[in-house]
């Protein structure tokens, strides 16, 4: 009776989950990527959704293992999340999500789930982990200033009628291709994987440093040539182009990211059962990412339209300066296994490119409530995992 009890409980955990990727889908890793480029008229809504949702199952399954691990197990000490512990976080952060997305408030994803582990890990005796604490931390605080200032150098720099676009674009693009040469993919090593780089230098006779500069200098040159190439059509043109390249990378980053929120407590939980279950890691990303996929086809567009209209109205030059960082901040959670919100990453890179053009279009108003929506998200997540927790522990 006891193990059947505690099937239902993890079935229930796996709807949880799947909700929660698919709240996450409609809201942060759906909307948030392809927003700048939305709002640029570079391409329409219903267009943005349908990419976001695929590349974000992508970036589930060949990035997600991280982020994963540290929301199911690095979060809190001394105990291992239970299936009851699972669902309860799950279906609490999945909620406070959901309410952000019908109401137009981009609620953030991580604060949320975050609050709600710790919360629920607390309520059951765990012990705070200090150190990822301030790892979290120090990103969140961080974030806005150092994404929102690169946005807005990069802005400027752009906007700048002394730097021709045909030698800012290609180094930029430059830039995106060393980052691109060195994050990490799942399928190219063990663990957390390797990147390309790091791949590619395996199979050449020179020393593994030198062979990842030769790699990525060699990327980092492909893409500025393919942009020199671009422009050679048009400088407009070229900058759509760009422009949909980060969003794109954007949008996998999000999946690799994110996917981790949905399915790390799932993960714990099934490893924390004494039932005779195993799942694999990459089933579960899978599993993740689907719901991903589904909540940004279903969902995505209201939000996309929301952040892309309602923060700043920017052209393709201030959308590339938005989505550079955003896509380097991104990456930086993920080899670090960081729960980072892209709510927070994309709204003040859109901000800081807004405000180098003397900050026209940008909502101070909405930023404010975004502002208090995130905080206010991250204690309530807390304090109710914790109450909630308590109460279902006692009956």
């Amino acid at each position: 009776m006891a193990a059947l009890g505690t099937v239902v409980i993890l079935a229930v955990a796996v709807f949880a989950s799947l909700f929660m990727a698919w709240t996450i889908g409609a809201g942060s890793s759906g909307s948030t990527p392809f927003a700048p480029a939305v709002g640029a008229r570079a391409i329409s809504v219903m267009r943005a959704g349908f990419l976001v949702g695929i590349l974000g199952l992508l970036g589930a399954i060949l990035q997600g293992a991280n982020v994963a691990d540290a929301v199911g197990t690095g979060l809190v000490g001394g105990l291992t999340l239970s299936p009851t512990a699972a669902t309860v976080l799950l279906l609490l952060a999945a909620g406070l999500v959901a309410v952000g997305i019908f109401t137009g408030y981009p609620i953030a994803t991580a604060f949320t789930v975050t609050g709600a582990v710790v919360g629920v890990g607390l309520g059951l005796g765990g012990s705070p982990v200090w150190a990822k604490y301030t790892e979290i931390g120090t990103l969140w605080v961080l974030t806005p200033f150092v994404g929102g200032g690169i946005a807005y150098v990069t802005a400027r720099v752009l906007r700048h009628e002394a730097v021709p676009e045909r030698y800012t674009i290609p180094v930029l693009g430059a830039l995106v291709g060393l980052i691109v040469a060195n994050i990490p993919f799942t399928l190219l090593g063990s663990g957390s994987g390797a990147s390309i780089a790091v791949a590619t230098t395996a199979g050449l006779p020179v020393s593994p440093t030198i062979g990842q500069i030769v790699v990525s200098l060699a990327i980092a040159l492909l893409v500025a040539g393919a942009l020199v190439w671009d422009l050679g059509s048009g400088v407009e043109g070229a900058e759509q182009h760009f422009l949909l390249a980060l969003g794109a990378l954007v949008a996998f980053s999000a999946g690799g990211s994110q996917v981790g929120l949905a399915v790390g407590p799932l993960l714990a939980a099934v490893n924390g059962t004494s039932l005779p279950i195993t799942i694999s890691l990459f089933a579960l990303l899978a599993f993740g990412g689907f719901g991903l996929l589904a909540g940004s086809w279903m969902g995505a567009p209201r939000m996309i339209k929301a952040i892309a209209q309602d923060y700043s109205s920017l052209g393709p030059r201030r959308s590339i300066a938005a989505l550079i960082p955003s896509f380097a901040i991104a990456q930086v959670a993920v080899v670090f296994g960081i729960p980072v919100s892209f709510n927070e990453i994309i709204v003040s890179a859109v901000v800081g490119s807004g405000f180098a053009a003397g900050g026209a279009g940008v909502s101070k108003r909405k930023m404010l409530n975004t502002v208090l929506a995130w905080i206010g998200s991250l204690a309530l997540a807390l304090g109710a995992g914790y109450a909630v927790i308590t109460v279902v522990e006692l009956l």
